[in-house]
This record gives structure tokens, sequence and C-alpha cells, in this order.
């Protein structure tokens, strides 16, 4: 059953829920850590700040081109390097050259991960050396096999379906044995129309322009959890009391 937004979070799941799953796929920035920590901010002012020079434009106003790129091509990225022919490189390298080290490990989140059974694998609109840098920072990447990164995906970001198909050939993934989560419920959608198990995480106030509402639809969301290390322990424990053969 799912949570409504307006309502209390998932705090129990079932056998029922996660027996067939072997694959476990994760957004990485405001998933894997607190969307309360201040990692992300870092990237939104260096978003800022890098637009305002590479238009020319106040930061203000670089601010407002960065959040309508957003919402209308899904990173601000994306919108530059549509609109304005920006070369990608140069702003990831620029935006994720941040202090990761306000990032804190989290020892039940570590734990939860080394027993839970099956792949677990970063689908990211982020780059892979700031998602490799983050996860060693979380003491984190030691659990996962694989990144797939905003450049493996042609600079297409999520929510674009045909980049969730690039995943599954990546991976080799089986979408109804695969959980996906997210702290956004637009990037679901996708997961969910491919059969995968569906995660909203809600670890902290709203950071992106796509703010939820109590009439946003989240039919798509199968579960909606406040507390991802608490709840994968939970998920690890089932195993533990269900075996496979």
């Amino acid at each position: 059953m799912v949570s409504r937004i307006n309502g209390p979070l998932a705090t129990t799941v079932c056998w029922q829920d996660v027996g067939h799953l072997d694959s476990w796929l994760f957004d990485l920035d405001n998933t894997l850590y607190p969307a309360t920590s201040s990692l992300f901010p870092q990237i939104d002012a260096r978003m800022k700040s890098f637009i305002a020079k590479f238009l020319n434009v106040t930061p203000d106003e670089a601010y407002a081109v960065q959040k309508r790129y957003y919402r209308e091509y899904g990173t601000s990225l994306r919108g530059l390097m549509l609109v304005n022919g920006l070369e990608p490189d140069e702003f990831l390298a620029y935006v994720h050259d941040i202090d990761h080290t306000v990032l804190e490990h989290d020892p039940v989140l570590d734990k939860a991960l080394s027993d839970l059974p099956g792949r677990k694998l970063i689908f990211t609109n982020g780059s892979e050396r700031h998602a490799e840098q983050t996860l060693n920072t979380l003491g984190l990447s030691h659990h996962f096999d694989g990144i797939f990164d905003v450049k493996a995906a042609g600079f297409v970001p999520k929510p674009e379906p045909a980049i969730y198909q690039k995943v599954i050939e990546r991976f080799g993934l089986v979408p109804q044995c695969t959980a996906f989560f997210e702290d956004s419920h637009l990037n679901l959608k996708p997961a969910a129309a491919l059969g995968m198990t569906t995660v909203l995480v809600r670890s902290g106030p709203d950071h992106a322009p796509l703010a939820l509402t109590p009439d946003d639809d989240l039919s798509h969301c199968q579960h909606i959890i406040e507390d991802i290390a608490g709840w994968l322990e939970m998920v690890a424990e089932l195993f533990r009391q269900n075996p496979r053969p």
C-alpha cells in the first residue's frame, strides 16, 4: 500500500514486498545521504556561480535560469547544453568541486547494505567522479558494483525513459527483480512503468523546484520512506529470516 505524502510515511515492509528482489538501484544525492546535509546546497550554489559567469548575467538571473532549465529539461546542465551550447565536462568539474567531508558515515546504512543480498548499483544525474567521492566519504563505496552517471547516459538525464533502458542493458537488470530508490517522485515513474519496485526517499525538506504537494500523484511510488538506513535494515532482516537456497 502506498503512503500518501500528507499522511504517515512507511515504517514497515513485508517479505511479499521484497522477497523477489535481487538488485538494488540507488540514486545518489539526497538519497544515500540526508537532504538536510550541506552537500547539495554547495552544488546548487556552484551551479548558480557557473551559470552567472557562463551567461554573463547577475546571480539572481543565473538562479532563475538554473531552476527554469531544471524544470524544463530535467537538469540545468541539459538546458545549458541544448539552449546555450555548453560543453558539459567543465560544468560538471566545477559544480562538483565541493567539500564532501560534510557528509557523515552512517553505520546503520553500512551494515544494512552489507547484509542485503544482491547487487547494489548507482544511477545518478551527476558525474561518476562525484559519485565515487561521495561514496568514499560515506564509507559505502565497497558495497557498489557499478555507477551509471550522466555521461554514460549521453548527458540525457532522468526521467527520460530511454535512459532507464540503457541502465537495464548496462547492468543486465531484470526490472521485476530490481528496486529503485530516489528522492524525486518524477524519476520513479519510468522505473515503475518498467516493473521495478519503487521507493521514494523523503529525508529532509524539498530541495528541488518541483516540491511535492498533497495533490501530487504518487501512485507509482510503492514505498515512501523517511529513513533509508532503517528501512533497509528491516529488509535485510527479512532476508535473514528467509534465506535463499
